[in-house]
């Protein structure tokens, strides 16, 4: 059983899973079945393919344990769990419902638990249910310096200027698909619409929204019929595309590691990427924090040099202020402040 904090992630794992089991076999005239369980959709179509048999059941804390308790999941005979993501869920609140899922399965079995970063109550949580755990740690300890093929930008803007300096980052030449992230969920949807106003293809995923809502935002940004996609860090995991070229932190994240973790969707598989941060004069001591601990070398964010290039013919016909000079995703002007980038090294 794999556990997982949200239900887009427990989507990408069963997917990934499910193509792997294409080769697999549980017996020798069966293929190894692989069910997802996650809150936001109906009991019935769960509970039936439960009946139908599952070696792998991927799920979200919640719902695993309504099931269980409901005895539709029987956790007696489980002999693999996974912890996906041990961290975030703590984040989230959902460390009862872990512990309570543990008390469940047989104190024999193969457990995993994989976190970015290990606070104090995940560290309990593995030494409690765990035998002798083997930590391993897959980076190095300074492994918060980011991707070396992502070139980074950071200004400082005005609540009310963000959205125009967004629009025009989405002209930049070269511009593939794009995340924009955002704190709160009112915030990305205000995101959204006020540039589906301005004539961007976007989707949007987050809380507010129901997961018929969600999973269609993103089937849509994965086939490329929009290529803008806000969403905000908890609703964005999981999420897992190669080609996004830009990366817009339309809010400041909250410390270092959402910061990375944030840009890390862009340059992937060896291809490059640009990320920009949209600083506000009240995330300010956010933002130093950050470049303190990353090294960035941009603790105080310059404000947009503006240019007069003229718009696009794609862009939306409404007359503009002056275009401020934004990064595109192959070669960046001399005119933007750039951030020194980190190794990864």
């Amino acid at each position: 059983m794999v556990v997982v904090p949200t239900r887009e992630l427990c989507l990408q794992v069963t997917d990934d899973l499910a193509t792997a089991a294409k080769y697999l076999t549980a017996e020798e005239t069966r293929r190894l079945s692989v069910v997802s369980i996650y809150g936001g959709r109906a009991y019935e179509p769960q509970v039936e393919a439960l009946r139908a048999g599952a070696d792998v059941v991927v799920g979200t804390p919640g719902r695993l344990l309504d099931l269980s308790q409901q005895g539709h999941l029987q956790l007696g005979g489980l002999s693999v769990l996974v912890l996906d993501e041990a961290d975030e869920m703590l984040d989230l609140g959902f460390l009862p419902d872990i512990e309570r899922i543990l008390r469940q399965i047989p104190a024999e079995r193969q457990s995993m638990l994989f976190s970015a970063t290990m606070p104090d109550p995940i560290i309990t949580l593995a030494r409690t249910f765990m035998v002798q755990p083997t930590h391993i740690r897959a980076e190095a300890p300074h492994s918060l310096a980011v991707h070396d093929t992502t070139e980074q930008f950071v200004y400082r803007a005005h609540a009310l200027d963000k959205v125009e300096l967004v629009s025009r980052i989405l002209q930049a030449r070269d511009r593939g698909a794009t995340m924009i992230f955002t704190r709160t969920k009112r915030t990305a949807q205000k995101v959204a619409d006020e540039l589906k106003e301005r004539g961007f293809a976007v989707g949007a995923v987050h809380g507010d929204l129901g997961q018929i809502a969600r999973e269609k935002a993103l089937k849509a940004f994965r086939g490329g019929d929009v290529n803008v996609l806000v969403a905000t860090d908890v609703a964005a995991r999981g999420i897992d595309i190669d080609d996004v070229t830009h990366v817009i932190n339309y809010q400041c994240p909250e410390d270092e590691k959402m910061y990375v973790h944030r840009i890390g969707r862009t340059g992937r598989a060896g291809r490059t990427g640009v990320a920009v941060t949209l600083v506000d004069w009240d995330e300010l001591d956010r933002w130093t924090t950050i470049d303190t601990a990353l090294g960035l070398g941009s603790p105080t964010p310059p404000k947009p040099t503006p240019t007069h290039r003229t718009c696009t013919p794609s862009c939306p016909s409404r007359p503009r202020p002056p275009r401020p000079s934004v990064p595109h995703a192959r070669r960046s002007p001399s005119a933007v402040p750039r951030i020194r980038r980190a190794s990864n090294r």
